[in-house]
């Protein structure tokens, strides 16, 4: 997938790695943290840089198969084959992030993937969900669209995380930058996410 991306427009593995570094920064220090929805990997490195191990999840078996074999070194990463749509991750974590898979979950699907997303997750975690905006959709190839079946605007991003935390700080990206700007202006969203709810409901 990487390969593919720095070929078809290499520019975006810019903006891919930016949000992972913003994710490295936001969790810098954790012990255990959840990625759901890896891909290939390639990027889960910057953020295994600054925490303790990661355990990184992708229901794709080419992916997981893929990044297994390439991985080495002393970054703690460990990559497992596992759809969240059947149930949680086992273990306890940190912290739990995933980046450019939620518009990609159906809307029916959408709070049993979030809910065995966040159910390892400490009471005291963090969570950070990013994903294109719905504006954004207007300037996206039509392969994209294809597959983005579930974007939103901010506040309905932000709407959709406090049905299972107590505290949501939004924040905005266009291409690589990082920023509390104009919301609707904004190509990419990105939920940070504390306090999580003890019985999570449909309402903010």
């Amino acid at each position: 997938m990487t390969s593919w991306a720095w070929e078809d427009d290499p520019k975006r593995l810019a903006f891919t790695l930016a949000r992972y570094k913003f994710v490295a920064k936001m969790l810098d220090g954790s012990d255990s943290v959840l990625e759901a929805g890896c891909g290939d990997g390639f990027a889960t490195r910057i953020v295994a840089q600054t925490v303790g191990a990661v355990t990184a999840v992708d229901f794709d078996p080419a992916f997981i198969e893929d990044a297994q074999g390439r991985e080495a070194g002393d970054i703690q990463i460990e990559f497992r084959l596992h759809d969240l749509l059947k149930g949680p991750v086992d273990g306890t974590f940190d912290a739990v992030y995933s980046l450019d898979v939620l518009e990609h979950v159906s809307g029916a699907a959408e709070d049993l993937f979030l809910r065995n997303m966040i159910l390892p997750l400490k009471a005291t975690g963090i969570c950070i969900v990013g994903m294109p905006s719905l504006e954004s959709q207007a300037y996206a190839s039509a392969q994209s669209r294809e597959g983005h079946v579930n974007c939103k605007p901010q506040n309905g991003l932000a709407a959709t995380m406090r049905r299972y935390f107590h505290n949501v700080f939004m924040f905005s990206m266009n291409d690589e930058v990082v920023h509390t700007g104009f919301h609707a202006m904004s190509h990419y969203n990105i939920a940070l996410c504390c306090s999580r709810k003890s019985n999570p409901s449909e309402s903010a």
